[in-house]
């Protein structure tokens, strides 16, 4: 990967041959909105955190959270005060409200119907750039206690770009904003950060083993597995 930098707080990721900027910068607008989502955690959800410590101060990290409620894309962001990217699905930018809030916090859209070849590049040149990329290893939203079917995007992309995986349980949510619901209840949200997962090793020759790949997977399930049963033990409900 080449990188060079540019007018203003960024860099430009020119491998491939194309040129992509990725803002590393805090703007005024992404404050502005870092600080409302924080200040609403805080007061409608009473939002908790333990763990936080495991999130590393520099580098390309993938924040990969247990994903039961619309509202974890906002607190998921309690994890770290480092500047944040998202992937995100692409309908959520039919809302104009938040077509206009979603790119200045740092959210790019996937198409999640297809193997969205352009979000994911999008995504690698985000974790080039050694920034956080937050990333929902389940790919939508799910319900119930189980966690289980992973992509292995997370773990792909860990392999491509040498990101560390930080598996995050969030407790409450689900009893928050169930699926389907518009209007959140403010109650108690819990996160716990697990421990960070190296990315997996590459083979002799260079390329991604699909065997490694895959255990990273298995071990992120597990993982998640045990932090969101922590995480609801801590609040008492999903």
């Amino acid at each position: 990967m080449a990188v060079s930098g540019g007018g203003g707080a960024g860099v430009e990721d020119r491998s491939e041959g194309i040129a992509v900027r990725v803002d590393t910068g805090f703007t005024p607008i992404y404050r502005f909105l870092r600080a409302l989502v924080h200040g609403l955690n805080r007061l409608l959800f009473r939002t908790t955190v333990t763990g936080a410590d495991q999130v590393p101060a520099v580098g390309p990290v993938i924040i990969a959270p247990v994903h039961r409620s619309f509202i974890d894309f906002f607190v998921a962001s309690e994890v770290t005060s480092r500047k944040l990217h998202y992937m995100a699905k692409d309908s959520l930018w039919k809302n104009r409200w938040l077509a206009r809030i979603l790119p200045p916090i740092g959210a790019f859209p996937v198409h999640r119907e297809s193997a969205d070849r352009e979000a994911l590049r999008r995504a690698q040149h985000v974790l080039d750039a050694g920034e956080v990329l937050i990333l929902f290893p389940e790919g939508e939203r799910r319900s119930g206690p189980v966690i289980e079917d992973l992509h292995e995007g997370v773990a792909f992309l860990a392999a491509r770009t040498g990101a560390t995986v930080i598996p995050v349980g969030i407790g409450g949510s689900a009893s928050v904003m169930p699926k389907g619901t518009r209007i959140p209840r403010p109650r108690h949200i819990h996160l716990i950060v697990g421990e960070p997962i190296p990315p997996p090793a590459r083979t002799g020759g260079g390329r991604i083993s699909r065997t490694r790949t895959h255990q990273l997977t298995e071990g992120l399930a597990a993982s998640l597995q045990d932090l969101y049963d922590r995480s609801v033990a801590t609040v008492g409900r999903y």
